[in-house]
């Protein structure tokens, strides 16, 4: 499986899907602005027609989502890489967990960590507010809407994308995603529809979080130095955060996205600590134990909870309305997790992405829920909830005045939620333009301003015309439909995850040196020569093409006689490729020069390549086999080979 040559993109757009994008973004701004209570009434009757009709459906979906995501994780496809066997990760751990967080979590800890649990202590679902079975609850409910829930959202997502693109040759768009459903037709309307879908789900998600977070970053400012806040001043921070977020996302991934995200993580460990540290520690460690148990001994039930027995509209207003947005939101987030993963197992991934983001938010939930409901209850600090009732952009600030050194902390804060609108905005925008490119990675900084520009332009126009939560109305009941094109990609992730270790099975049953070679071992000598030296690039390339190339072009005419579709095709680096068959199940043996440094107890002062030997490696399509031919016969590279085609026919036998 992998992109036909005939589908392969000539430009760095994909003209369908960036002129229909970019006009359906001009009108639905425009009827969001023009028309605003008409379209806010619209969307809020969807959304409202959702929730009283298929709330069942969200919850059970989730639940299903979840489920599936840690059953791949300790599941026998958890050893299965994304990408190549032989890929190796692109990012260090901590780079690629600062990356995830400022994505998919950041500026919603920043806006709710004190916020939420307070306004469930306040007024929980069931029961009196303002007691200690209410703040017990209001945490629980707060781990429940922040935990492994939304992260399994954006791992199922960002799973099926990375798999398709860097194990199946697939293009790293929302398209690939229906591969399973409906196989080549992803590159026809159906897959530029979908590819618009996530474009303009991406556009409004962001620019709407920026219209709603400068509310935050203007009231910060407003507590520190007293700017007003104004709609002028609003749209000013929504210049300068895109503004920053261009220049971030035209020095590319490598550089400004990857470096902010780092500055992001440390900015919010080191804010943690000092709200830990100044606050009630103890108290801290102690409730983020107990409400861990709490979350983990409940979360069955809690998933499932309708409140069919007991009618109330908390449900639509809180876990689906998040559930929603989580859904909504999972395309973009989902799309820039599986960038930045290629090259991890599906078990890594998991943990990666839905223990270890989930660890670090619930600690923070607890540091700053537990320390604002431990300041009401226990300090009678009621100003504090009266603030958040009044305005939850003014939660986190209203709560940072009671500490030692509350003008730094805050400070710190106002820097927090910039970084991450930053981070949000570039993120959003290089996803955006991979869509609208066709999934291509290396494309011109002009397309990549265009749609950092654009979000911009987006959240000012819709400020201005009070248009910010029509559009957000929208974007969470267009969840509905994407939820049930996600359940069924599901369904094709695990189908193609069978055949693939199906087929690894197979490969591994036999030993891991080629029966070839062992039925090569009569000269021993010769054997014993090839294992005691360790060749250059120069010996390696020299045998691929005086023996592996020969060896694969009589392979390919003795099969072209039989009738068999195939090629031999050499490359760049001196490796030598054999293909046979059609597209959809071709078989593909590779003889490439691989480097390694030269073991300890062979002394070298020699410099550069001189330092590293190379082995003959064999790739199959799965990837690298890390199996050495060099030194071997022409006859003997001939029988790998066939040993080889022999294991790959047995499986599309398995599996016909």
């Amino acid at each position: 499986m992998s992109i036909p040559p005939d589908k392969t993109p000539k430009s760095t757009i994909n003209p369908p899907v960036f002129w229909v994008s970019a006009v359906l973004l001009l009108v639905l701004v425009l009827y969001a602005s023009v028309f605003q209570a008409h379209a806010q009434n619209l969307f809020a009757q969807v959304q409202g027609w959702i929730i009283g009709n298929v709330s069942w459906f969200y919850i059970l979906a989730v639940a299903v989502i979840l489920g599936t995501v840690v059953f791949l994780g300790i599941s026998r496809y958890g050893d299965i890489k994304l990408g190549p066997d032989h890929s190796t990760p692109d990012y260090s751990s901590t780079t690629w967990f600062a990356m995830l967080f400022s994505a998919g979590m950041g500026i919603g800890l920043m806006f709710f960590g004190v916020a939420e649990p307070v306004m469930h202590f306040l007024n929980p679902p069931m029961g009196e507010g303002g007691t200690v079975q209410a703040a017990g609850e209001a945490m629980r409910i707060t781990f429940f809407h922040w935990g492994l829930h939304a992260w399994a959202i954006y791992a199922i997502v960002a799973l099926i994308l990375a798999y398709f693109s860097y194990r199946q040759g697939l293009p790293l768009t929302l398209r690939s995603a229906l591969y399973p459903l409906i196989g080549e037709r992803i590159y026809g309307p159906i897959g530029h529809a979908v590819d618009i879908f996530a474009i303009i789900g991406t556009v409004f998600g962001v620019a709407t979080s920026l219209g709603f977070g400068v509310a935050q970053i203007n009231t910060g400012l407003n507590a520190l130095f007293g700017v007003p806040v104004s709609t002028p001043i609003q749209i000013g921070l929504i210049i300068g955060t895109t503004l920053l977020a261009t220049l971030s996302v035209m020095s590319g991934l490598d550089k400004g996205i990857r470096r902010l995200s780092e500055l992001n993580l440390g900015l919010a460990v080191l804010l943690l600590l000092m709200v830990m540290l100044l606050g009630p520690t103890v108290l801290i460690l102690q409730t983020f134990v107990q409400n861990t148990g709490s979350y983990l001994g409940e979360i069955v039930t809690r998933t499932l909870n309708l409140y069919a027995y007991q009618p109330t509209d908390w449900i639509g207003g809180w876990t689906l309305f998040y559930w929603g947005w989580w859904l909504a939101w999972s395309p973009f987030v989902g799309l820039f997790i599986a960038r930045i993963s290629r090259g991890r197992t599906i078990r890594e991934f998991v943990t990666g992405v839905l223990l270890v983001p989930t660890a670090f938010t619930l600690l923070w939930m607890t540091v700053f829920g537990n320390t604002a409901i431990h300041m009401i209850l226990n300090e009678g600090l009621n100003d504090l909830a009266m603030a958040v009732n009044k305005d939850t952009s003014l939660a986190l600030f209203a709560f940072l005045e009671h500490f030692p050194f509350a003008s730094v902390i805050s400070t710190l804060a106002v820097i927090m939620v910039v970084v991450f609108f930053v981070t949000s905005a570039d993120t959003g925008a290089m996803v955006v333009d991979m869509l609208a490119s066709g999934g291509q990675e290396n494309t011109p900084i002009r397309q990549r301003i265009f749609w950092a520009s654009s979000m911009g332009l987006v959240a000012i126009a819709l400020l201005l015309a009070d248009g910010l939560k029509a559009l957000q109305t929208a974007t969470i009941a267009s969840a509905l439909p994407f939820t049930i094109a996600l359940l069924c990609s599901t369904r094709g992730l695990l189908k193609a995850l069978k055949l693939d270790a199906t087929k690894r099975n197979l490969r591994y049953q036999a030993l891991a040196i080629s029966p070839t070679a062992s039925r090569a071992a009569g000269n021993w000598q010769r054997r014993l020569r090839t294992l005691a030296m360790f060749p250059r690039r120069a010996h390696v390339s020299r045998f691929i093409t005086e023996v592996g190339l020969p060896a694969c072009e009589a392979v390919a005419e003795e099969w072209r006689r039989q009738g068999y579709e195939c090629s031999v095709e050499q490359g760049e680096e001196g490796s030598v490729t054999l293909k046979v068959g059609p597209s959809d199940d071709t078989f593909v043996y590779q003889i490439r020069p691989q480097a390694y440094a030269m073991p300890s107890f062979v002394s070298s002062d020699a410099p550069g390549d001189e330092r590293k030997y190379f082995r003959a490696e064999v790739h199959l399509r799965e990837g690298g086999q890390d199996h050495d031919v060099m030194g071997w016969s022409k006859d003997e590279v001939i029988g790998d080979i066939l040993d080889h085609f022999e294991r790959h026919m047995h499986f599309l036998h398995l599996v016909g």
